[in-house]
């Protein structure tokens, strides 16, 4: 896995508004081990670049003239079936996001992601590990956990202690680190360790997959609202 990341990571853009376009990719001009190598406008256009190009990973728009970015992941993912995919979207836009990483989008950011998150999703995808916006609110994260969408595969089972599956579930709470030590008699050291130890254990990038693999587990089960 690690060796995927540090080999130069191979972009194409796909975004119908050549501003936004211009501002990705100066930004991924900043990111070490990532090359933008080509851009399309719509979703005829990516598939097309995708098939010349052979690109690592995919960065797609999900509204699109002539194609829209749900068509093309669908497509890619028939042809091109390890390659990694990241949906862009707007805020309040779950019911698209639930319909990319169903029809086969690693994971999806929203436009306004900073220059820190573009880098932590590309990485996470391109060594095949699913990624979530950091701004997933809670309706999206229960919708993505009782979904299709499984994306954490491991090979033997994961056993997590007692004191993990307390902190998993206030986590899930969104009770802070400060909360949980204060309810558990803990430094926020402590807590800060825990946290980072089950992240890994998940293959999570952040507390949205943490809830959306408690969720799939049967580790926490959200209150049905």
């Amino acid at each position: 896995m690690s060796n995927a990341v540090q080999e130069t990571i191979k972009v194409v853009i796909a975004d119908d508004h050549e501003i936004f376009r211009d501002g990705f990719k100066l930004i991924l001009g900043k990111i070490e081990n990532c090359l933008l190598i080509g851009e399309a406008s719509n979703g005829r256009e990516l598939l097309e670049l995708v098939s010349i190009r052979n690109p690592t990973l995919v960065i797609t728009d999900i509204k699109m003239p002539a194609m829209d970015g749900i068509e093309a992941t669908r497509k890619i993912r028939e042809k091109w079936p390890t390659m990694g995919i990241i949906a862009l979207s707007m805020f309040n836009e779950n019911e698209l996001i639930m319909e990319m990483l169903e029809a086969g989008a690693n994971g999806y950011l929203l436009k306004n992601a900073d220059k820190a998150e573009i880098m932590e999703a590309i990485s996470a995808v391109a060594s095949g590990d699913p990624y979530y916006c950091r701004s997933t609110n809670n309706k999206l994260a229960k919708l993505i956990a009782n979904s299709r969408f499984h994306p954490f595969h491991r090979k033997k089972a994961v056993e997590y202690s007692d004191k993990e599956i307390e902190i998993i579930i206030l986590i899930c709470q969104e009770l802070t680190n400060k909360e949980i030590a204060d309810k558990l008699f803990l430094s926020i050291r402590t807590v800060e360790g825990h946290r980072l130890r089950i992240l890994d254990k998940m293959g999570a990038k952040n507390s949205v997959g943490l809830v959306i693999y408690a969720i799939q587990n049967n580790i926490f089960q959200p209150q049905i609202s």
